[in-house]
């Protein structure tokens, strides 16, 4: 698969591959890491197998190991996971994740991954993480934040050293924006271009309970990470 597949309606510029989503693999190897593993942390049992969908180039995936998490991180990139380290690694797309039998103590839908702007694509995302949660396990969701889609532009300064623009989400019909995002380090820039349909709480906490799943708790003040349980 070249790196420059793009699927419609998702484009990324900047130095390396790009994936089909538009992601840049160097800019995510990059980007530090946030308040993700202690979010995690503190919702789920010490020791936990998780399943991370979506890891990408391992940003969260790595600081989860060190903490002593079993981790098996999926993603659909080889470019991406060829950057994970400490953890086992499945190449798939998310919505199509069949990993027969096997369960996970959590399983991870981080990355504003649950705003795909198809529908069947989220609703696939959510069966998959219903499927592969074990019994008395818990799904850990990210949502979008307010932020993300007004009082557009906004920036904020990343660890690392890069500045992270959102420079616009104009609507594209359907409830689905198209949102464009600039990434820019000293030496480099990366731009990317991608869908996402906006779902209020109401609408978030229907498709859980449609993929039979419940909310449990909002873990975060501002409501962007959530932790559900099967119904």
């Amino acid at each position: 698969m070249s790196g420059r597949l793009v699927r419609e309606g998702y484009t990324g510029t900047g130095p390396g591959a790009i994936t089909p989503d538009g992601c840049a693999v160097e800019l995510y190897r990059r980007l530090s890491v946030g308040e993700e593993p202690d979010v995690i942390q503190a919702a789920v049992p010490a020791g936990a197998s998780i399943l991370e969908l979506g890891c990408g180039a391992g940003r969260v995936t790595r600081p989860l190991v060190s903490r002593g998490f079993t981790v098996t991180a999926v993603d659909e990139s080889a470019e991406m996971l060829e950057h994970i380290s400490g953890a086992r690694t499945v190449q798939s797309p998310i919505e199509s994740l069949d990993l027969g039998e096997e369960r996970f103590d959590v399983v991870m839908l981080a990355s504003f991954l649950v705003h795909a702007p198809e529908h069947r694509v989220r609703d696939g995302m959510l069966r998959v993480c219903r499927a592969h949660v074990a019994d008395g396990g818990c799904v850990l969701i990210q949502r979008e934040g307010v932020a993300h889609r007004s009082d557009l532009p906004w920036e904020r300064q990343d660890a690392g050293g890069c500045t992270i623009r959102i420079v616009s989400a104009e609507p594209v019909g359907d409830g689905v924006r198209s949102v464009h995002a600039e990434y820019v380090f000293d030496d480099a820039r990366w731009t990317q271009t991608f869908l996402s349909r906006e779902l209020s709480r109401e609408e978030f906490e229907g498709r859980l309970a449609a993929a039979g799943l419940t909310v449990d708790r909002y873990l975060t003040d501002d409501g962007t990470w959530v932790r559900a349980l099967p119904a």
